[in-house]
């Protein structure tokens, strides 16, 4: 992984734990031709997942990472997807964390 995407995902990642979000981890995936990481932090109710995001855009901005993919209201279903090219961060709820189990299922990739 490169030094600047490690940097940036290790501040995106203490930004979480910061804001409450659980079992944050930053998850290397050094064959995937798509992306350098995801990292995946679990949120504890929609209400925390929206706030979360709403602050989440400060950082990104000073970070200087542009997202390609932004939503202004956070699905409703306790997952949101925040896509900025080498760093992809995945807000879960425990249930839709646990079921996806994306660390597991990632695992060969690394």
């Amino acid at each position: 992984m490169k030094e600047s995407v490690e940097k940036n995902s290790r501040k995106i990642a203490a930004f979480l734990e910061e804001h409450s979000c659980k079992d944050v981890v930053v998850l290397p995936l050094d064959e995937c031709s798509w992306t350098d990481c995801f990292v995946i932090g679990t949120v504890n109710s929609v209400g925390h997942l929206k706030g979360v995001v709403h602050q989440i855009w400060s950082l990104l901005n000073e970070l200087g990472l542009s997202v390609s993919n932004r939503h202004k209201n956070p699905a409703e279903d306790g997952w949101l997807l925040i896509d900025t090219g080498d760093i992809v961060i995945h807000l879960m709820s425990q249930e839709l964390r646990s079921f996806y189990d994306l660390e597991k299922l990632w695992a060969q990739v690394r």
